[in-house]
């Protein structure tokens, strides 16, 4: 080829790159939403899973997908966000499904349930076992598409102002606790309270309230609660593997251009993941802290343990006869539970108990 016939082959081909990368371009459109989130910024491991995706997506999209995260009553309470979604207030909202069981106890089953599956297992079914498609038909009922957002593992029991050996210490104590937790602890004679995080303390210090879950070690930190609450129970058998979701308003969702809706979920996989992460590095530390500074750790009693037990599955199994939504995401949840804890009782438990006994030696 000539040099003259080179230098032009070559103009035309950069030119015509140069047309395409616009119309290239617009295929990405420009979209700005809100993310309402349901927790405070001083809860900054589960509070960032929101910014985290946030900017994931907008790197992700050349700035093109711009999500503004609004902290807990910035826009809308915590409890409120299921609404703000629904009725496009807000286009999104990363929350805990638990929050809206008084719509509906299914929502629940999108988050944990007493004595249900830990954090992988979760995740199990709901990437693997068809979970999240099932929560997902369910939740289109409010104009809501959802994935999974962040994951705390197993949660602690909870803080109490007096020592809990049976389940009798446990009649008429007000205790902040939501979910079907609060159904069970009925059960067991509690009184439940439905309170937003920044307001558990003075509960507690007033005498308000006399016991209150909420997370784990290095979120409980932050509350302050071993100072009005000495007593620390695990482990938190309503919580064993909290999951919380990305609440999408549907209809916004549909009109995603596919590679959007990909960001999106990688995203969401991506903080789900990386909260958990966090939970585990931070929570050893912020154990031992709150130890040194006052708090007494102790095991829920057999006796509570069984009574609690008992008390969930009969509430599973009244819920069942009386909602069909309930049901058909709880069958397929109970089995797959069932059939983890088959494969976790041959290696993971036999693993990590020896890995408990042995850690002195290492």
């Amino acid at each position: 080829m000539k040099r003259r016939d080179f230098l032009t082959s070559a103009s035309v081909g950069a030119a015509a790159s140069t047309i395409a990368m616009p119309a290239i371009a617009q295929t990405a459109p420009e979209i700005r939403w809100r993310l309402q989130s349901a927790f405070p910024k001083t809860l900054d491991t589960v509070y960032t899973a929101g910014e985290a995706f946030s900017k994931y997506v907008a790197e992700a999209t050349d700035g093109k997908f711009q999500i503004q995260v609004f902290a807990a009553g910035e826009i809308v309470g915590s409890f409120q966000t299921l609404d703000a979604v629904t009725n496009n207030t807000v286009e999104m909202s990363h929350t805990v499904s638990s929050y809206f069981v008084g719509k509906d106890p299914t929502f629940a089953l999108g988050a944990i349930i007493p004595f249900g599956m830990n954090t992988r297992q979760m995740n199990a079914w709901l990437y693997e076992g068809g979970g999240n498609e099932l929560l997902n038909e369910f939740y289109s009922k409010y104009n809501v598409f959802a994935l999974p957002a962040s994951s705390t593992g197993t949660q602690m029991g909870g803080w109490f102002r007096k020592e809990i050996k049976t389940v009798a210490d446990l009649q008429g104590l007000k205790m902040r606790i939501a979910g079907l937790a609060g159904e069970v602890m009925t059960k067991l004679g509690v009184v439940p309270q439905q309170i937003p995080a920044g307001e558990i303390y003075p509960a507690l210090e007033r005498g308000t309230i006399d016991a209150a879950e909420w997370v784990g070690p290095y979120d409980d930190e932050k509350l302050g609660l071993q100072k009005v609450a000495p007593f620390y129970y695990y482990p938190g058998w309503w919580e064993g593997g909290t999951t919380h979701h990305y609440f999408i308003n549907k209809a916004k969702w549909d009109e995603l251009p596919k590679a959007y809706k990909t960001i999106i979920q990688s995203a969401s996989e991506s903080t789900n993941l990386k909260t958990q992460a966090k939970y585990d590095a931070r929570n050893p530390g912020a154990l031992r802290r709150l130890v040194g500074s006052g708090a007494q750790l102790r095991p829920y009693s057999q006796d509570i343990m069984d009574a609690a037990f008992k008390a969930s599955n009969e509430l599973y199994d009244s819920l069942s006869t009386s909602n069909a939504d309930f049901k058909k995401v709880y069958d397929s949840y109970r089995a797959f539970r069932n059939e983890e804890y088959l494969w976790f009782q041959v290696a993971e438990f036999a693993f990590d108990n020896f890995m408990i006994r042995a850690r002195s030696k290492t």
